[in-house]
């Protein structure tokens, strides 16, 4: 199901080009433009207190910083402006768009994607509520309705970088890493350099770009140079660790989580930070990283914003409680259909011996023409599993031609099959 998305790309870098600003110069670091905009948004309430608007862009500034730390507490926060704006102006039209964003921060999909519609419906040619629409349907796995709502957003503004960035996930959704990166360098050409938040996402959306192709190198100078835009920086930290177990640098790795967990304290975190350990060969911490892991995310299981997915692998590959992890699997699947939870729920049906149910779900996530060295190597070995050696191999070979994180596991098994191949 290879698609491809119609984003004037000729055009769009002509003009994205022509008008873009060098992205290299710094602005002030005492502060991150969200920060400065929470602080200006909050002087404009102290004036005006019973004028909506100021809530709008406190509620605004709050989301982004979430977006910038990953910090739920953000939206919280804006969740308390927004009704305060709607409390003044009810139904207000960008009030309720900071609650789509909100809702999506809190990843509550299936709310969001309901809201946005019926936003859509008020005012069809808004450009954000079509990057509202094409958010919560990525995440739910309704990928052609976010295909058709990022091709609107670039329908009404061409070349507009919040389209161009939603437009790369999806391209990369749909296998085309080398188009969705160079829709990620017309994107971070056409941020304003004072958009230092703005810039270390892009930079670590194109890092991750090279990290799963391979391109363990050009990935770190990525992240590295993200982090030099916002040195605390969540996702640009928690990649940079991934391109250092690429490398096989697991104490610089385990360094690096730990600060991403003290910053953020999610358990994806901490998940990450055990696994680093148990690497690293320091068994102890990562047995306590695992259970305070465990203990954190099954708390945070039955809400859809959680980290059921590390659960589910947790359970499968670390804890080997397969029913554990088929019942957590279970939870995400009932609501969601993207290719990550296929992924998890695929191999939550393998470890409990249900191949065949197993196999259909990891080849609907592949369908989309996601490529990703863990997917195809969870093919390979269900594949494996129900004696289907072709299949395998063609997935194993997949998984170890991106030369990426789980295809050693891969190259491994090929390894094997070739072994026994030659002694039958």
């Amino acid at each position: 199901m290879k698609r491809t998305i119609s984003m004037l790309c000729a055009t769009m870098m002509l003009a994205t080009f022509a008008a873009s600003q060098s992205a290299t110069s710094r602005a002030s670091e005492d502060r991150l433009p969200a920060e400065q905009s929470i602080a200006e948004a909050r002087k404009a309430i102290s004036d005006k207190p019973m004028e909506y608007a100021g809530y709008n862009l406190l509620a605004a500034a709050l989301v982004r910083r979430e977006q910038e730390t990953s910090d739920a507490s953000f939206d919280a926060q804006a969740e308390d402006m927004v009704k305060k704006s709607l409390e003044i102006a009810p139904k207000n039209f960008d009030a309720e768009k900071i609650r789509v964003s909100i809702l999506l921060g809190e990843h509550e999909f299936p709310a969001a994607l309901d809201l946005a519609t019926a936003l859509n419906k008020r005012v069809p040619d808004d450009v954000t509520v079509y990057g509202l629409l094409t958010d919560a349907n990525a995440e739910l796995g309704n990928y052609k309705d976010a295909e058709i709502a990022a091709q609107w957003m670039l329908n009404l503004r061409p070349g507009n970088l919040p389209a161009l960035t939603r437009a790369a996930r999806l391209r990369e959704l749909f296998g085309d890493a080398e188009s969705a990166y160079e829709l990620l360098e017309l994107a971070y050409q056409s941020a304003s350099p004072t958009e230092t938040g703005e810039l270390a996402r892009i930079l670590t959306q194109m890092g991750h770009l090279r990290l799963a192709s391979g391109s363990t190198d050009a990935a770190e100078k990525l992240f590295q140079q993200a982090l030099t835009f916002f040195p605390s920086y969540p996702a640009a930290l928690g990649n940079l660790a991934q391109a250092r177990i690429a490398q096989k640098r697991y104490a610089e790795a385990v360094v690096l989580l730990q600060q991403c967990y003290r910053v953020v304290a999610r358990s994806e975190h901490l998940y990450a930070l055990a696994e680093a350990l148990q690497l690293a060969g320091r068994d102890a911490e990562a047995e306590k990283a695992f259970a305070d892991f465990e203990t954190k995310a099954r708390v945070e299981s039955v809400r859809h914003d959680n980290s059921n997915r590390a659960l589910v692998f947790y359970y499968a590959d670390h804890a080997h409680l397969p029913v554990k992890a088929l019942d957590v699997a279970k939870l995400e699947y009932v609501w969601r259909r993207d290719v990550y939870t296929l992924d998890a729920y695929a191999w939550a049906l393998h470890v409990n011996g249900q191949d065949a149910e197993a196999r259909k779900q990891i080849e609907t996530a592949l369908a989309v023409g996601v490529c990703d060295a863990k997917l195809f190597r969870h093919a390979g070995e269900i594949a494996l599993t129900m004696g289907d050696v072709p299949a395998a191999k063609h997935y194993l070979k997949q998984s170890a031609e991106l030369n990426t994180i789980g295809s050693e596991n891969a190259r491994s098994l090929l390894a094997s099959l070739a072994f026994k191949s030659g002694h039958s």
